[in-house]
């Protein structure tokens, strides 16, 4: 499969069973700290089967499969996700209006030919 194709699929895939999420960076600290970008991108959204609460996953952690669409339209107010890459355990995720931090990045599991089609993260909140 190329990575387009798998590109192709995933989009469908997020059309299907998927929602937005804001993928959100900060600037500055405490209460003087402000959104400094903020990324839409589709997403699925799961919780974690019991067999897979092990290490560093903890009850009540979800993981996101997040689409990295280099070719996606950016609403309004918003960047491109290409322009906050690398994610890091600094930023966040508001998903169904609530942010959630992030807690570990994948940008492996679907790479293809060197392309990150989407990131799997592990987000707690």
């Amino acid at each position: 499969m190329t990575p387009d194709e798998s590109l192709d699929q995933h989009i469908r895939a997020l059309e299907e069973s998927g929602e937005t999420v804001l993928v959100r960076r900060y600037t500055g600290v405490g209460p003087v700290r402000a959104v400094a970008k903020e990324a839409a991108v589709p997403a699925k959204v799961k919780g974690y089967d019991p067999a897979e609460i092990v290490g560093e996953i903890r009850q009540g952690d979800r993981h996101v499969i997040l689409l990295n669409d280099p070719a996606a339209p950016v609403p309004a107010g918003k960047v491109a996700l290409s322009t906050m890459l690398p994610l890091t355990d600094r930023d966040f995720l508001v998903i169904a209006g609530a942010e959630v931090s992030i807690k570990g990045v994948d940008d492996a599991t679907r790479r293809i030919q060197g392309q990150v089609i989407a990131f799997e993260l592990q987000v707690r909140g």
